[in-house]
């Protein structure tokens, strides 16, 4: 899963180098990882490491973790030592944010502040996006097998999407019409 990570940062100071960006301002890389894999995968840490040499360093990369708290179907208490599974991106400083995938504009926001920092200070920022995972793994994995009382709660939650249109219909930012 993250064995792409050191190719995509290779791209991404290939791509600078070839535009001669050596201020590491038009090429940025974006990486998207599941939580199990941020912590689970050591080439994560290693490329982070790597990620302040000058022979490797691309000005920084935004790291989005999709944390949907279930790695395939182990629960974070048995598949990391640590509470987030960002403690990974303390060993170069990068600053974490971490925020609610059902709050669309937070979302936003977070991205937004940590393309910031990095256009700022040329380093890793990673978004930890707390959210779950409605149908399990994939098409074959019944969740409520492993997962009974957590999934209980996911199918009475509402979609983000559901959420999204509640609050854009109370703030007057679009009409039922529109959404139709």
């Amino acid at each position: 899963l993250e064995s792409i990570n050191p190719v995509v940062m290779g791209k991404v100071r290939a791509k600078q180098n070839f535009l001669r960006d050596y201020s590491r301002q038009r090429v940025v890389g974006v990486l998207l990882h599941g939580d199990a894999s941020f912590s689970g995968q050591g080439v994560v840490h290693e490329t982070m490491e790597l990620s302040e040499l000058d022979a490797y360093t691309v000005g920084g990369m935004l790291h989005i973790i999709i944390n949907n708290q279930i790695g395939f179907t182990t629960d974070p208490r048995t598949g990391r030592s640590s509470v987030h599974p960002t403690n990974v991106a303390k060993a170069v400083g990068a600053p974490v944010f971490h925020v609610n995938g059902d709050d669309v504009l937070a979302v936003v926001k977070s991205c937004q502040m940590a393309a910031q920092y990095r256009h700022k200070y040329k380093r890793d920022a990673v978004i930890n996006i707390v959210c779950y995972r409605k149908h399990g793994h994939n098409e074959l994995d019944d969740p409520k097998i492993t997962h009974p009382l957590t999934y209980k709660l996911i199918e009475t939650h509402p979609s983000t999407l559901e959420l999204f249109t509640k609050y854009l219909l109370e703030h007057d930012h679009i009409t039922p019409e529109e959404i139709e």
